[in-house]
């Protein structure tokens, strides 16, 4: 089924505007942090909820699905108590009488408007997982949603998967009040990009605290798992397809892991006079901020200290980053089934993640891993990364298919890649 799905993707490479929308947005990486951090956004929320809680209940009737917002109990980046938000979707396969195949947790990718995340009514990928009979539960992350007002933890693994385990527990306890149920044997876990780092921080902290979590198979697509190594790759090569998301990198890093450095010593004009605007406002796309960046040479908005490798700002950025490296430190369990895409010419996020990340699961004994890097060519006007994410969303469908012993749940015409 892989073969064929790839075949004919590879064939065509023909996209309508719903599922291009659901690439270009489906890739990417974001960002956050204040110029100046006021000492009230480090402080956790006062009012943390005790249990979860919905928020509202949506029925979209062209998507044939029903969308239940939430509120649940999680922590910040700073591991302080925080209330965080989520969504869950479910089709109308799925009721009180029918239950659901299994659960989906979606991580979702880069975001930089606050109105893209999951609980403001971007769904565009969950829309399409909801038709396999699978109940998605999609965290929005900290900084958007209920805290929204918060800087965003872009590329901080550790918060996010804590963000996404958190949504996963709290859906958990809400769906059976709801009536709904579901093959508790079945958890898939995935995301793409900013998605795809989530999703094996996920594999991670469950391996490390949530015995009674099993993950069926985790997806993970252009995921940067290896954080210093990406920083290392950008510097070097100088260039990067996405400003955006190096400059959010920086900026999540210098707050949340306490770097305190000043943002003149990291970036130079016009961008350093910008980035308020540009990106703690939250109201541009990365595309709108690359635009504004104007350049992809990293030497038009990074200061000389931090392109030396060998400065004092690199060495604390290099430290910083390496702490959050899913490339070492932790033991995963020797059953898990991974999947992991890359495009070997990425330049959004460095390919060299794959690679290392493969290479330190086989030798940590994982034994059920399957490794697609390769140049698999570029649709007309995306990048190399955005097009890793058709061939990550074709792997993921069939072997979703395969593992639930099922038939692809829509039709190849309809999304015209035939």
């Amino acid at each position: 089924m892989i073969i064929n799905l790839l075949s004919t993707t590879m064939k065509k490479l023909k996209l309508n505007l719903w599922m291009l929308a659901a690439i270009l947005t489906f890739s990417g990486i974001t960002l956050f942090t204040s110029c100046s951090v006021d000492d009230s956004s480090l402080r956790s929320d006062e009012n943390v909820v005790q249990e979860p809680r919905i928020t509202s209940t949506v029925y979209k009737a062209e998507s044939k699905m029903t969308v239940i917002n939430f509120e649940y109990p999680s922590t910040d980046p700073f591991g302080k108590p925080a209330t965080l938000s989520g969504t869950i979707t479910i089709g109308d396969e799925v009721n009180a009488s029918a239950p659901a195949r299994g659960l989906m947790l979606y991580n979702h990718y880069t975001e930089y408007c606050a109105d893209q995340c999951p609980s403001k009514g971007n769904l565009s990928v969950q829309k399409f997982i909801c038709g396999s009979g699978l109940i998605t539960i999609s965290a929005d992350y900290y900084g958007f949603g209920s805290t929204e007002d918060k800087p965003q933890a872009y590329c901080i693994s550790s918060a996010n998967a804590q963000a996404s385990v958190d949504a996963l527990l709290a859906a958990k306890k809400l769906l059976p009040t709801l009536g709904y149920s579901w093959n508790d044997d079945i958890l898939f876990n995935g995301g793409y990009s900013q998605g795809g780092q989530t999703s094996m921080a996920v594999v991670r902290l469950i391996a490390e605290k949530y015995p009674d979590l099993h993950i069926t198979c985790t997806f993970a697509g252009g995921g940067s798992y290896d954080i210093p190594e990406t920083y290392r790759q950008f510097i070097q090569s100088g260039v990067t397809d996405m400003p955006s998301s190096v400059i959010s990198v920086l900026l999540a890093y210098n707050e949340y892991f306490s770097l305190g450095i000043p943002l003149s010593e990291i970036f130079i004009e016009p961008t350093l006079s910008h980035i308020d605007e540009w990106i703690f406002t939250k109201k541009y796309s990365s595309a709108e901020i690359d635009r504004r960046v104007g350049s992809e040479q990293i030497a038009a908005f990074a200061t000389p200290a931090l392109l030396n490798l060998e400065s004092d700002l690199s060495k604390r950025y290099f430290e910083a980053l390496d702490k959050d490296n899913l490339c070492k430190g932790w033991t995963p369990r020797k059953d898990e089934k991974i999947i992991l895409v890359h495009h070997e010419k990425d330049r959004t996020v460095p390919v060299a993640n794959a690679v290392n990340m493969a290479a330190f699961l086989k030798a940590q004994g994982v034994e059920n891993l399957t490794v697609m890097v390769g140049d698999f060519g570029q649709l007309q006007n995306l990048t190399a990364h955005e097009s890793g994410a058709v061939i990550f969303v074709t792997t993921a469908i069939s072997e979703v298919c395969k593992i639930l012993g099922i038939s692809v749940w829509f039709k190849l015409s309809d999304l015209n890649l035939f």
